[in-house]
């Protein structure tokens, strides 16, 4: 009877054996679908993160190009307004002279 004994004992522990190590399994596996779900956030986080950083990079340097060339028209409209007041000017002697001679 010792032999049976033993023998149902160790079918016991074999039991138990493959029970913890399914369950040890089980946890193992949760664990690394949690740690990939983090890894997966972070990654996403990550990715926002540098979207958003180029996103401002872009409207920074979008500004600064429309500041330029807001600034070049500027500046030409001020030359091109300084040549028609020249003109203007080098025209209002000979004006003045013809309205004397109009009304004399």
């Amino acid at each position: 009877m010792a032999t049976i004994a033993e023998a149902i004992m160790v079918i016991k522990k074999a039991e138990n054996d493959a029970n913890r190590l399914i369950q040890d399994s089980e946890d193992k596996s949760s664990q690394m679908i949690e740690d990939a779900r983090v890894k997966a956030l972070e990654i996403i986080e990550n990715v926002k993160r540098e979207a958003e950083d180029e996103a401002e990079a872009m409207i920074y340097e979008s500004k600064a190009k429309a500041r330029e060339e807001a600034m070049n028209i500027s500046n030409e409209a001020k030359r091109r307004i300084e040549n028609l007041k020249s003109k203007a000017m080098d025209k209002i002697d000979e004006a003045a002279k013809v309205i004397i001679k109009t009304i004399i």
